[in-house]
């Protein structure tokens, strides 16, 4: 797997990353303890601009753009819908390993996740070739760029243990019961 020549990360190398705050995360634990039925509805409104160009609002944030690239027929200024999941995966499995570091006591000094996934695209949305085959991503591969104060397999230990109980890696691997119908 090939790392982005570019990256936004800010990595203070030596130095320790700004922790989550500890009690809340010791609050957050104590709740789920106390109810682990409980279950939360997310929630997005998704706006189509234009083209393949959507905004996607989710509480009362700014919109979060989705579009296609070039070769997709879009205008290429956002991420594709594939795309954000990726980011969303890879950030899903940041904040795990975040909190369970902190949870554990160890310091981070570097963590960053470089994600690719295979999709094949010859269906075009369903107006393309439509043949049987997998739709959606057949393979995905995750490298973990993480430093610490604990050894290496601390580390792998931490990462998987986040890998296991991520929302969205597991909505990956497993089925998801999806339901679609017209508004009323």
């Amino acid at each position: 797997m090939s790392e982005p020549t570019e990256t936004a990360a800010v990595t203070l190398s030596g130095s320790p990353l700004a922790p989550i705050d500890k009690g809340g995360l010791d609050g957050l634990v104590a709740k789920g303890k106390a109810d682990p039925t409980r279950v939360a509805t997310l929630k997005n409104h998704t706006v189509c601009e234009g083209r393949f160009r959507h905004l996607n609002y989710v509480r009362d944030l700014p919109a979060h753009v989705v579009d296609e690239p070039p070769h997709l027929l879009g205008d290429d200024t956002a991420p594709n819908p594939s795309e954000a999941s990726l980011a969303a995966l890879g950030s899903c499995i940041s904040v795990g390993i975040h909190a369970n570091a902190v949870a554990r006591g160890i310091s981070l000094t570097k963590l960053e996740l470089y994600l690719e996934g295979d999709v094949n695209v010859t269906s075009v949305w369903g107006a393309g070739d439509q043949s049987e085959k997998r739709l959606g991503f057949t393979d995905v591969r995750i490298k973990v760029d993480l430093d610490g104060d604990v050894s290496r397999e601390e580390l792998e230990d931490l990462v998987h243990h986040a890998d296991y109980w991520s929302p969205v890696a597991n909505t990956f691997r497993n089925p998801v019961n999806t339901e679609i119908g017209l508004a009323d």
